[in-house]
């Protein structure tokens, strides 16, 4: 819908899961790159048995203007410094890239909330811990922030990107439930003089 030719482009995905979608677009773009936070390697580094590039999303070696199409499933709300990460793909993305992520959350109507912070190296629990399935760490990935809705506005104001959530209803794709709504972000190219 946003890049029909995706198969053409520089596309990152962040941490992905190595399930359907991600070997969809491992196995059909021939300018896939894939990265993972992987503490056991250096930023930029690759592992080469899995095939990923460890990078951390709040500080990435990639150069300016790399990537048409930046992708993350269930990635942002492990992340201490969503502010940094978001300018970091924005950074990365080309003039008119894109950026889509899925993200878990509640109720439309509920605000996001901060979950954990790190505070000089030393992870600081607001609520009791949640940890989700992280590929790379049998530890699992602390869960941050419980987003709303409001990530919308967070991720633009961070970023300078036009940011908006798409809402998936299609039971002819089987499409319906909680959660499985998508925010879409791109890179302006520039503003127009009107």
């Amino acid at each position: 819908m946003f890049s029909p030719n995706w198969r053409d482009l520089m596309v990152h995905e962040c941490s992905p899961d190595f399930g359907a979608s991600s070997y969809y677009l491992r196995q059909g773009c021939v300018n896939y790159v894939a990265t993972q936070y992987d503490k056991s390697l250096r930023p930029g580094e690759i592992n080469v048995e899995k095939g990923y590039r460890c990078e951390d999303l709040e500080h990435q070696t990639f150069p300016d203007d790399s990537f048409d199409l930046v992708i993350s499933q269930a990635v942002f709300e492990h992340i201490f410094r969503p502010d940094l990460a978001i300018k970091e793909i924005a950074r990365t993305l080309k003039p008119g890239g894109y950026y889509i992520m899925t993200v878990p959350w509640g109720s439309p109507d509920d605000p996001s909330v901060r979950r954990a912070s790190l505070v000089d190296g030393v992870v600081i629990h607001h609520m009791e811990p949640i940890y989700h399935g992280n590929p790379v760490d049998d530890a699992g990935s602390l869960v941050t922030i419980d987003w709303g809705h409001d990530i919308a506005h967070y991720l633009a104001v961070h970023s300078g990107m036009s940011t908006s959530i798409l809402f998936f209803d299609d039971l002819s794709k089987g499409m319906r439930g909680a959660s499985i709504d998508v925010v879409v972000c791109r890179k302006i190219v520039e503003v127009p003089v009107i």
